[in-house]
């Protein structure tokens, strides 16, 4: 019944397979771990930037924003000296003046210095207002002045993100948005 030819030929075959499992041939090594170099190699061809890693409560996941209104690079030169004017840590304290801003969505009024942006006034009463970048750079903290033109009651330290006819709009950002008037202030508004 049982076939000897075939017993014996499986008998052999595993014999080979047993004895070439235990004989030492060419051992397989892992290769080094590359993964740091290459990360390093990458690192060194991007630009450093002076734009800050998001805080934890960023919208968004991470910050990632993208600019409203950019184009080809060059296109912006010029502007920023119009801008460069306003510092608010210049302002002086005998010269600082309060104005009551009204935070439509907290549903509660508070004054707000001309020295301090609306983003540190909210979180100074507790509240939870959006944010991530905190230079002007994204539209994460952006609010809406109900009043009208946003140039007629506040200053901006830095606006990157919004254009001109945005801000006409009513739009801030609240992060680098100084009082100049009292207003009632949307939170967490983007154009």
């Amino acid at each position: 019944m049982v076939d000897a030819l075939g017993l014996g030929l499986g008998l052999t075959l595993v014999v080979i397979v047993v004895a070439l499992h235990y004989s030492e041939g060419t051992e397989w090594r892992t290769p080094d771990d590359i993964s740091q170099e290459v990360l390093e190699r990458r690192a060194e061809t991007v630009p450093e930037t002076d734009f800050p890693e998001p805080m934890n409560r960023s919208i968004g996941g991470g910050g990632g924003a993208v600019a409203v209104g950019g184009g080809a690079e060059g296109e912006l030169e010029g502007e920023d000296e119009e801008e460069a004017g306003f510092d608010p840590a210049s302002i002086s304290d005998d010269e600082v003046e309060y104005y009551e801003i009204e935070y439509v969505n907290e549903g509660e009024t508070i004054e707000v210095a001309n020295n301090e942006n609306l983003l540190d006034a909210g979180e100074d009463e507790g509240w939870d207002l959006p944010y991530a970048c905190r230079q002007g750079q994204c539209l994460s903290c952006g609010g809406k002045v109900q009043d009208g033109n946003a140039n007629e009651y506040v200053q901006h330290s830095n606006n990157e993100t919004l254009g001109e006819d945005e801000v006409e709009k009513g739009y801030v950002l609240t992060c680098t948005a100084y009082p100049t008037d009292d207003f009632s202030l949307e939170t967490n508004e983007t154009p």
